[in-house]
């Protein structure tokens, strides 16, 4: 039970971290498997789960890490306004647009995450440290800098000298393309 209960329109940093540090994103694919089930479970419980919607005749395997999932507005759950993937741990800030969005959005891409993962690896339990952390965003003031806060995330890990340089985050998204921004 949360101490604080998620509300509709409401705007949350919500994380969670893997058992023990241990290191749940390793390679490209598993960073491009997390982000496609993040997009797929934007719309609640759909109508397969994400390992079926991929063997499907849908989406052939060499297209599988370029494929586009969208889900109409009207059946979001959550909207993603920023996220930063980080090896050992994930970052969202996500407003809530369905009663219970958040904590079923959750649910969802850890679990399908959590079976891809033990699949691959040949292990078995849970993968999460707990269900998943949230702090309410109340102010633009805090939702920058939040946002600042996942998109420097990488960097300040030394995992990368400037955020640009890590492809798991939102922050590509948020730089405006006319390249004043070479230094960032």
């Amino acid at each position: 039970m949360r101490k604080d209960a998620l509300a509709v329109g409401e705007v949350y940093h919500i994380y969670n971290k893997s058992i023990a540090k241990y290191r749940i994103f390793n390679n490209d694919p598993e960073y491009i498997r997390m982000m496609s089930v993040i997009r797929y479970y934007q719309g609640g419980k759909p109508a397969v789960k994400f390992s079926d919607f991929i063997r499907s005749a849908m989406v052939k395997k060499e297209n599988y890490p370029n494929i586009k999932i969208s889900v109409p507005e009207p059946k979001k759950i959550v909207e993603i306004l920023a996220y930063c993937l980080m090896p050992t741990h994930l970052h969202l800030i996500l407003k809530q647009l369905k009663e219970k969005g958040i904590s079923v959005f959750m649910n969802h891409i850890q679990n399908s995450y959590t079976r891809y993962f033990n699949t691959k690896h040949r292990r078995r339990g849970p993968l999460w440290e707990y269900h998943f952390d949230n702090r309410l965003i109340r102010t633009d003031n805090d939702l920058l800098g939040m946002t600042r806060y996942l998109h420097l995330n990488p960097a300040t890990a030394r995992i990368v000298k400037k955020p640009k340089q890590w492809p798991w985050s939102s922050y590509k998204e948020y730089l405006r393309e006319n390249g004043d921004n070479e230094n960032i």
